[in-house]
């Protein structure tokens, strides 16, 4: 049962995150469970474990609090992700 809250809130983080990153139109509902999944844990560790950012530790729970900062993490994701794009771009 845990991992079909996993997906079903990774969902809404990934939705989220893409929403306000306005990469929604370029994302499917597979990417938006990865990037909310791997960018609540992203948000996690860089602004719990590594900036101390207290609440930061959780990110992905059930909770008002672990949703807003899985979100931030994820938007963390997707700016790296567009940067890697744009660097990848610029080769061409």
């Amino acid at each position: 049962m845990g991992w079909i809250i996993t997906i079903i809130l990774g969902a809404v983080i990934g939705w989220l995150a893409s929403m306000v990153m306005g990469t929604d139109a370029q994302q499917g509902a597979l990417a938006n469970i990865i990037i909310g999944i791997v960018g609540s844990l992203l948000g996690s560790w860089l602004l719990g474990s590594v900036l101390g950012i207290g609440g930061a530790t959780q990110a992905g729970t059930l909770s008002v609090w672990g949703v807003i900062w899985g979100v931030l993490g994820a938007m963390i994701l997707i700016a790296i992700l567009k940067a890697f794009h744009l660097m990848g771009d610029r080769r061409v």
